[in-house]
């Protein structure tokens, strides 16, 4: 790849060529809003989230930041924040990936394979431990109520976090992070 930039642009159109709704922030590519939809088979099936990217300077040699806007109930994502622990983009980013990796493959596996024992959101963590029914419970009930294509498309500004709110509490830095979700 000649640039960061010409690479930022091509993954773009990429996720804009595989029929996932992309919305571009500020008229730039750094950040962007995608549509989500839980993986089949899986306690999210029918849920539709909206993802926040945001792409530091220097992607692809840096990860992008991910948190969902809409609430989502799991173990590895913050529930305040939406900010997603999420250790192969976090720590184990490779600029072979690029951001169709993160929704084919990276989002759906951490849907399908929760991780309690490495807890974002240490009360899902706990439950999902303690009383998986409960649990699956309470994912579709979040599902059901936070997750549907009028709550993500019907969403206000207002609702969202701002960027004093945006972080990356795993890590530890904030300028290239991400987080927010709106309550509907």
């Amino acid at each position: 790849m000649s640039s960061p930039g010409k690479r930022r642009e091509i993954d773009v159109m990429k996720l804009m060529m595989s029929d996932y709704t992309v919305e571009t922030i500020n008229d730039g590519l750094n950040e962007i809003n995608v549509e989500f939809h839980g993986p089949k088979e899986s306690l999210y099936e029918g849920g539709v989230w909206k993802i926040r990217v945001r792409l530091p300077d220097t992607y692809p040699y840096k990860s992008p930041s991910i948190a969902f806007v809409n609430k989502i109930y799991h173990p590895n994502v913050n529930e305040r924040s939406g900010s997603v622990c999420l250790d192969v983009i976090n720590q184990s980013w490779s600029p072979m990936f690029d951001l169709l990796n993160v929704f084919e493959v990276f989002l759906p596996q951490l849907l399908l394979y929760p991780n309690p024992s490495h807890p974002f959101n240490c009360d899902a963590g706990a439950l999902m431990m303690k009383d998986r029914m409960l649990y699956d419970q309470k994912v579709k009930e979040y599902c059901e109520r936070y997750a549907k294509k009028e709550t993500i498309t019907n969403s206000t500004p207002e609702g969202e976090c701002s960027d004093e709110d945006i972080s990356d509490e795993e890590s530890g830095s904030s300028d290239d992070d991400i987080a927010g979700h709106g309550d509907p």
